[in-house]
Formats: C-alpha cells, sequence, structure tokens
C-alpha cells in the first residue's frame, strides 16, 4: 500500500482536470439539442487527464514526499 494515499501533486492535478472534464461533457450532454463538440471536449480533458498523471508521475511527482 502506498504511504502517500494520492495525496501527490500528480493526483490531484489528474482529478481536478479529470473533474473539469465530467462537467463540461456532462454540460454539453444536457443541452437542447445535445453538443457533440462540447461533449467531444469533455471526454478529450478526461484523456488528458490520464496522460498528464503518467507524465507527472515520470517527473516523480507522484512519489513519497520524504
Amino acid at each position: 500500500m502506498s504511504d502517500n494515499h494520492g495525496n501527490t501533486p500528480a493526483a490531484w492535478t489528474a482529478v481536478s482536470v479529470a473533474l473539469v472534464g465530467f462537467v463540461v461533457g456532462g454540460a454539453g450532454l444536457m443541452l437542447e439539442p445535445i453538443s457533440y463538440p462540447i461533449f467531444a471536449i469533455g471526454v478529450g480533458l478526461n484523456v488528458v487527464a490520464g496522460l498528464l498523471y503518467v507524465v507527472m508521475g515520470k517527473l516523480g511527482l507522484n512519489g513519497p514526499s520524504h
């Protein structure tokens, strides 16, 4: 088990970007008529969040701080 329990800059950044992606995607689905371009932007933000976590992890921003 990890000592940091996800409290790392990489995790916080990825979750923040993913949250924005879900909000944007959900807003696109609630518009009348449904806006697929806005929904696609939300999906893209979630993909970026995953890639961002991997890149920040490779930079050493997801390990223990001690």
